[in-house]
């Protein structure tokens, strides 16, 4: 995956925002939380051919999930945090092209 080939390339910046992040009140499932529900936002702006709009909830969807990885290391790593992690982000990831199908279902969905 790209996030596989950037990652190195912003981790230090990754460390610098979690410095500022990492207050009490502010937490890597909270930030998980946040990143989903920005992420969500693709889908209906997707649906409504709002391509740029959907761009940059889904970038903000990547950076937030690099975040709260980077502050749950910095933190201590959990079970359970790190499994509504991966399960919304798989959930985000199973959005997106619903997005496209929604966007235009004659070219994007599969014919029945």
């Amino acid at each position: 995956m790209l996030d596989r080939h950037l990652h190195p390339r912003i981790k230090p910046l990754l460390h610098q925002c979690v410095r500022v992040l990492d207050k009490p009140g502010i937490t890597p499932d909270g930030l998980t939380l946040v990143g989903f529900a920005i992420g969500v936002l693709a889908l209906p702006f997707l649906a409504l051919g709002w391509y740029l709009a959907a761009l940059v909830a889904i970038l903000l969807n990547r950076l937030l999930d690099g975040l709260d990885g980077a502050l749950a290391r910095r933190r201590g790593l959990t079970d359970a945090g790190g499994f509504l992690d991966i399960s919304l982000d798989f959930l985000f990831y199973a959005l997106v092209p619903f997005g496209f199908i929604l966007a235009a279902p004659e070219q994007n969905a599969l014919a029945g």
